[in-house]
């Protein structure tokens, strides 16, 4: 269903374009106005910190700006126009972003710069992982789970990342954005699209660069020294988990009631019992959450504990900043920085 909306979008944008004044796609033939156009929130402010004052002079559109996140998104008629005629275009690249594959068949601009997040990153993708006590979706085929006995985070398996792309079995963490590490790598092949499509600003993008890489390192440090210096090595989440990225870069143990990708609102009694004591067990300060007003789940779990006085913490994924909180100065760095705050809080 889906796929055939992308497709009738499509057929939109092809009588659009022909009734339209027949312009070029390339940066040159739009006074010299590179378009930039990404998916979500992340990847809308890594160009910003790139371009740095020279954002001004650039069409940068963030696609998924009214709170919807990743998983729900179906682009609209105007969505798919803004592709397809854009110099640079920015997605994420899992099971939720199947829809590009259409959209960019009908791309006008046929030397767009196209940056599938997974496909940059290769081998530092993550298959979605079900560990103990997390409450499966009957809707999803997890079979390669339960091939998996023992879910060892640090197991590097040999797969082929395009397979994220097709009708696949394996499905993929997309929450890439996470991990401080990965970001570093995406902005580096950010940076360099940007720059091939504005070579005369090149050594400014290369300057802003550095600069946020130097940034997003320290902070890096920040969360690698509290992980070390913590009393627990633990998280434990009421809700999604969509920070295993994260988590595996510092070395934690995590539980959770469902996948980062779920759809899922509400956890069975045997994932609330497993959850409440898990955090007996650890003698853990927090139940955490991800952004939202629901955390139901969470005060369930924290009602379920012996001792029932664990704070409930929320750590933002990023999945549903708004337009309305860019204008307010939301940014990556400022919520990895909060998230850092409220994991410091959890641990000790």
């Amino acid at each position: 269903m889906k796929k055939l909306i992308i497709l009738m979008l499509a057929a939109m944008v092809m009588v659009s374009c022909l009734f339209g004044c027949g312009k070029s796609g390339s940066a040159a033939d739009k006074n010299n106005k590179l378009k930039v156009v990404t998916t979500i929130f992340p990847e809308y402010d890594w160009v910003k910190n790139i371009l740095g004052k020279n954002a001004e002079n650039v069409d940068l559109t963030m696609l998924l700006d009214n709170g919807v996140d990743l998983h729900s998104y179906q682009p609209t008629a105007q969505d798919i126009l803004k592709i397809s005629d854009c110099d640079i275009f920015i997605y994420v690249g899992g099971e939720s972003d199947e829809w590009v594959e259409d959209a960019l068949k009908e791309a006008t601009n046929k030397e767009m710069q196209v940056i599938d997040l997974l496909d940059v990153l290769g081998d530092a993708v993550k298959e979605e992982e079900v560990v103990e006590g997390m409450q499966e979706e009957e809707e999803h085929d997890h079979e390669h789970h339960d091939e998996e006995e023992d879910h060892d985070h640090d197991e590097d398996e040999d797969h082929d990342h395009e397979h994220h792309h097709e009708e696949g079995e394996i499905e993929y963490d997309e929450h890439v954005w996470l991990s401080l590490k990965n970001t570093a790598i995406l902005v580096n092949e950010i940076s360099e699209a940007i720059s091939k499509a504005d070579a005369k600003n090149a050594d400014e993008y290369k300057k802003n660069t550095d600069a946020y890489l130097a940034s997003l390192s320290k902070l890096d440090s920040e969360y690698a020294d509290a992980v070390a210096g913590a009393k627990a090595k633990t998280v434990l989440f009421g809700d999604r988990f969509p920070f295993r990225y994260m988590v595996d870069d510092y070395g934690l143990s995590y539980y959770a009631a469902f996948v980062g990708c779920s759809a899922e609102t509400e956890a069975s009694f045997e994932t609330i019992t497993f959850l409440a004591g898990k955090v007996d067990e650890l003698s853990l300060p927090a139940v955490l959450t991800i952004e939202g007003p629901e955390h139901k789940i969470a005060e369930t779990v924290v009602q379920n504990t012996a001792s029932k006085d664990q704070k409930i913490l929320t750590m933002d994924s990023m999945q549903s900043v708004t337009s309305k909180d860019v204008e307010n100065g939301a940014s990556y760095l400022k919520i990895m920085e909060d998230n850092l705050s409220v994991l410091k809080e959890a641990l000790n």
